[in-house]
């Protein structure tokens, strides 16, 4: 009996999760301008508005100059902090690997609010930069908790072997385990460019002038009329995400499969 419960709440926690975006493709195809059922049959004329739109276009450029400097900023810090984690001690360890991944439980618009003070009171001008800050903010404490798990699958007797053979610390890290630990750079380089792609508060709150994809979105859905384009795009926004995730998570067991380490989970 309590299993069959356990079951009943699962399913309805995962149809409550997932409705949303199984009907989101639904509307998107839907010929009308009503987000209702009925159904009033097949079109793909959303997805041509959509296509047609030059400021959605520019807002899309925007949100990808910002995830990608994101996710590569997010990764190198990661990369460090993942390195330090695993290889070496050293004081307040715990404090300042606890004071990076603290994002991760933090609202995103007490951070949203509290970069905003700071910034205005430092005159600094909301743009582009204040977004990618606040992004890489949020993003790299996913960076450091998939580095860390590539890091601390490496088989140390490599290193050691290499110190051996004359290499040096700098040269080891370069040419024995960077290539080790590519596949968890990947992974996280994937995952944090989907997030920042995806990400809203924080963007809508340091964008300024600069129009961000998700801002676009939120700014689109005040007129109905153009909310079964949105519809369309966040279909294809979907799809993407599905596909940049299942490409992460393939190269993450890649990675532990290579350094020989224990699968513990992953994201999907």
């Amino acid at each position: 009996m309590k299993a069959t419960g356990l079951r009943a709440y699962a399913i309805g926690y995962l149809i409550f999760l997932y409705a949303p975006i199984v009907l989101l493709p639904i509307f998107a195809f839907n010929d009308s301008k009503i987000i209702a059922f009925p159904l009033s049959g097949f079109t793909t004329h959303w997805f041509a508005e959509m296509w047609s739109d030059s400021q959605l276009f520019n807002a899309l450029k925007n949100s990808m100059i910002i995830s990608g400097t994101t996710a590569i900023i997010a990764t190198t810090l990661g990369i460090f902090a993942a390195r330090a984690s695993t290889r070496f001690s050293f004081p307040a360890k715990g404090g300042l690997l606890g004071m990076i991944m603290l994002p991760l439980v933090l609202p995103e618009m007490i951070v949203a609010m509290s970069l905003l003070v700071v910034l205005l009171a430092i005159g600094v001008k909301l743009s582009f930069l204040t977004v990618i800050l606040g992004h890489v903010l949020i993003c790299t404490p996913f960076a450091v908790a998939i580095l860390s798990s590539a890091f601390q699958s490496l088989d140390k007797s490599l290193e050691e072997a290499a110190y051996d053979l004359g290499e040096t610390p700098i040269s080891t890290f370069r040419l024995i385990i960077l290539p080790l630990v590519m596949p968890g750079i990947i992974s996280s380089l994937l995952i944090c460019f989907t997030i920042s792609l995806d990400e809203f508060i924080i963007a809508y709150f340091l964008s300024g002038a600069d129009t961000v994809l998700s801002a676009y979105i939120y700014g689109q859905f005040r007129f109905p009329a153009r909310v079964p384009a949105m519809l369309a795009l966040g279909t294809i926004l979907v799809l993407v995400s599905i596909i940049l995730l299942s490409i992460a998570e393939y190269f993450r067991r890649r990675g532990i499969a290579k350094t020989g380490g224990k699968d513990t989970g992953g994201f999907l």
